[in-house]
């Protein structure tokens, strides 16, 4: 056989295990906020072990992590060294968003029901650990003279922005990887993705008797008007257009709304949180002061307001980077003789952590398990799934595009 037909073999005969691997990380809750994820870290370490990997473990310090609005946060790092060459870091994060409503399956079950497996995070995106690990495994099977190094870099802070995750790696000297490849899905390889500017407005009046609100001044009617500005404005950006594929045009979209004491009484505070994407094409700094300069016009126009703004998350977008063209051709090259299917390169309106290892200079691509749309994943929605077969033939890719990066020629 082949160092391909070899790899494939291997992944199908450990599929089971790599499955009952992806139970157990479904099963240690991780929902952020309120974000208490070192226990998960600490069962994913101890999985890790029982196949030979070393996690090191770095955790955050407790202060920075609750002036984050975290509970724990630890961070993993497995070496597996090989000898001279370059360094591959495959990113997955374990943090995930609550549960929600609406679930037929326990959120944390990591149910099996026709071919799929169900669970917050099944797909986005503890599934990649069990990709990256399981390739991991399959390309030292075949006990090859390799070159280089592969680091797992399994992460907690990918919900909330990245930056006690892959962050506080990067900026810690931590890690410095030659090329990266982070959790993704399997029908795609996302080179570029948008950029995430969230904000918190708070709009401030004068509490009233509703019997005589002339005595108050109505904030909810003044954070009506910032909306309406804003939702105005968010028809404008249908004008600007990306060239980046996948991606199509900036977007604004006003996620919580809380305000009031009684209902009668006049509002003397609400406040909303909005989230705006950034296309690649845009600079970050010129959004923020845009949209701050909608606001005040829209407050001025309700007197005895006055409006606080906190930017809550600025994610910058990720900007495809030279360097990844060997990991693009080789996961194209696998992705169409194991899904039968072109894998195109493409950008995802999305934002994610990889863009940090952007901003360090590390070349990457975002791929692995999962369907063609989020839609279809239920990522962040009720009954989040995978398609088991899905996983196995991301393993597989990855497996095969490590080895040709690392391994000897074919």
């Amino acid at each position: 056989m082949s160092p391909y037909e070899q790899l494939d073999t291997w992944i199908d005969a450990h599929f089971d295990e790599e499955v009952r691997f992806l139970q157990e990380l479904i099963r240690v809750p991780t929902p952020t906020p309120p974000g208490n994820n070192a226990p998960h870290a600490e069962r994913t370490a101890e999985l890790l072990k029982a196949y030979g990997f070393d996690a090191e473990k770095f955790p955050v310090p407790q202060a920075e992590v609750e002036a984050y609005g975290l509970e724990s946060l630890t961070n993993l790092i497995v070496r597996r060294n090989y000898g001279s060459g370059l360094t591959i870091a495959l990113n997955a994060h374990g943090d995930v968003v609550p549960p929600g409503e609406g679930w037929t399956k326990d959120p944390f079950g990591g149910e099996i029901e026709n071919g799929k497996i169900y669970g917050r995070a099944a797909a986005v995106s503890k599934s990649d650990f069990a990709t990256f690990t399981f390739a991991v495994r399959a390309l030292e099977s075949l006990k090859a003279q390799l070159k280089g190094s592969v680091e797992l870099h399994f992460t907690y802070d990918e919900e909330f922005g990245g930056e006690m995750g892959p962050g506080y790696l990067l900026r810690n000297q931590l890690t410095h990887p030659d090329l990266m490849i982070a959790a993704g899905f399997s029908y795609e390889v996302v080179t570029a993705h948008n950029g995430c500017l969230q904000m918190e407005v708070t709009v401030h009046g004068k509490m009233a008797h509703a019997a005589i609100p002339s005595s108050g001044i109505d904030a909810l009617q003044g954070a009506t008007k910032i909306l309406n500005a804003l939702y105005a404005q968010n028809e404008l950006y249908k004008q600007v257009t990306s060239k980046v594929e996948g991606i199509n045009h900036p977007y604004l979209n006003v996620g919580r709304i809380e305000g009031g004491t009684n209902t009668n009484v006049v509002p003397g505070k609400v406040s909303f949180k909005l989230d705006r994407r950034m296309i690649p094409e845009e600079n970050p700094v010129e959004v923020e002061a845009n949209i701050r300069q909608v606001i005040a016009q829209a407050a001025a126009q309700t007197e005895g307001i006055t409006v606080n703004i906190r930017r809550l998350l600025l994610a910058r977008s990720m900007q495809p980077l030279p360097g990844n063209k060997p990991l693009v051709d080789a996961i194209q090259k696998h992705g169409l003789q194991i899904f039968g299917e072109k894998i195109p390169a493409m950008g995802t309106p999305l934002y994610t952590d990889v863009r940090l290892y952007a901003e360090a200079g590390i070349p990457g691509v975002i791929y692995g398990a999962g369907p063609r749309t989020v839609l279809e994943s239920h990522a962040k929605r009720a009954d989040e799934r995978l398609e088991l077969q899905d996983l196995r033939r991301a393993t597989k890719v990855i497996a095969r595009t490590l080895h040709d990066l690392l391994g000897p020629a074919v």
